[in-house]
């Protein structure tokens, strides 16, 4: 049971397994505090329900072990409601957090299947985390099936970075830049047209790129997840223009990171990139509302 110095901190649902409870052994989470499984509260009252410690029957019969919480204690002092508000200012101290959380996570999925939690997901003791595990305990075991033997990868489209010399890459805008008036005024709108159809070429290929990404998903992936773009820091001076994730079972994973990479040669004007294997972060939650695909270039 917790001290009041303390709250519990869970990083994800999993099922132990004694590969896990292997890995369990040296992991360390936030702090340097141990990591462990906390399993569903035993059954207590006359209504309680008497599998709350136990899965549902496999197809052969079997009963797989219950969801459990992988767990540490951190310090109350730095979690509590009134503290986290003012370290999410804080972005070493969220950096930090965020990486220990993150490498948790991804140190038990490489082991079992994980339902990846939100980060500063807290509660204000083992107690509390045991009850909202065994209310849940049905929802987090039928995730935690269907991401069996699942893992996320993403797929990001950048476009270069514009320059003033952008239109010179097309015929079109080859033949404006060699035949503009002299006038700096007419020059320097026809140096900005060409610039916009060498945009709209691009935007056009980022297009079928992100068609051809679909259909490659559409034979190796069983999810597909549209985060918004990413911007400023994240990107550099390149165009993000599409930002998905997909869950691809095991044996397809490689099947389509190839796929995607040799399609991605097919469109020298942009950058494919294919990231992972992650634990499934963006499959944990039901999808958020997906982005528009790539359209016009702005203005």
């Amino acid at each position: 049971m917790n001290t009041h110095a303390t709250l519990t901190y869970v990083y994800a649902v999993t099922r132990p397994t004694s590969r896990l409870a292997e890995a369990l052994a040296t992991l360390q989470g936030i702090g340097g505090a141990p990591v462990r499984l906390l399993l569903p509260g035993p059954p207590t009252g006359a209504g309680a329900d008497p599998d709350a410690g136990r899965g549902a029957p496999t197809a052969s019969g079997a009963v797989p072990a219950a969801p459990a919480f992988a767990a540490s204690e951190v310090p109350e002092s730095d979690f509590n409601e009134h503290a986290l508000k003012n370290h999410f200012e804080d972005l070493e101290w969220l950096e930090h957090v965020a990486r220990t959380h993150h490498d948790v996570v991804q140190a038990l999925a490489a082991h079992a299947t994980v339902l990846p939690l939100r980060m500063a997901t807290v509660y204000q003791d083992e107690g509390r985390a045991r009850h909202v595990l065994t209310a849940q305990r049905h929802a987090f075991a039928r995730r935690l099936d269907e991401l069996d033997a699942h893992t996320e990868y993403g797929v990001k489209i950048y476009l270069a970075a514009p320059t003033a010399t952008a239109g010179t890459r097309t015929g079109e805008g080859a033949e404006a830049t060699r035949t503009a008036p002299a006038g700096p005024g007419k020059a320097y709108l026809h140096a900005r047209r060409a610039q916009h159809h060498a945009r709209e070429a691009v935007y056009q290929q980022a297009r079928q790129a992100a068609a051809t990404i679909e259909a490659i998903a559409a034979r190796h992936a069983t999810g597909r997840v549209r985060h918004a773009p990413q911007s400023g820091a994240l990107t550099g001076p390149q165009e993000n223009v599409l930002n998905d994730a997909y869950l691809v079972p095991d044996h397809q994973a490689e099947s389509f990171r190839n796929a995607i990479v040799d399609a991605a040669g097919d469109f020298p004007d942009l950058r494919i990139e294919v990231t992972g294997p992650w634990a499934p972060y963006s499959f944990a939650m039901p999808a958020p509302d997906s982005p528009p695909d790539p359209q016009e270039p702005p203005p």
